[in-house]
């Protein structure tokens, strides 16, 4: 058990790497909100990574999740988090915001490598 996770032998989370994506200071709040929710899973850290689907051909991935072999660990102001090692092509260089306006509430992408991206801002394409 390393940092109140228990991890398959084969994952070393020793090793943390230099954080691919950046997160404004209002996105690190409401995240550190979210975990300090009462019944929030301490076993879990913060996932960040694409999958196929959305009308540009990749959408966003930004949830909590347990770590494995595939993942790279990194920190955010003292956040932990995890990243499957393929998704860094395609996020590398991001900065992730949270807007808690009334016109326009939750997480937002700024992704440098997006060649085009959807009305939603959640779906990108590469």
């Amino acid at each position: 058990m390393r940092y109140g996770v228990t991890l398959p032998k084969a994952f070393d989370m020793d090793t943390i790497t230099k954080a691919p994506v950046s997160f404004t200071p209002s996105a690190i709040a409401e995240v550190k909100r979210l975990m300090a929710e009462p019944g929030f899973d301490t076993a879990k850290l913060l996932r960040v990574g694409v999958k196929g689907g959305g009308c540009s051909g990749m959408t966003y991935v930004l949830d909590f999740d347990a770590p494995n072999e595939k993942d790279e660990v990194f920190q955010i102001e003292g956040i932990k988090a995890i990243i499957d090692k393929s998704h860094g092509i395609y996020l590398m260089g991001m900065e992730v915001n949270w807007e808690g306006g009334l016109n326009s509430r939750g997480f937002t992408f700024n992704n440098p490598n997006a060649s085009s991206t959807c009305g939603c801002g959640t779906s990108f394409a590469v």
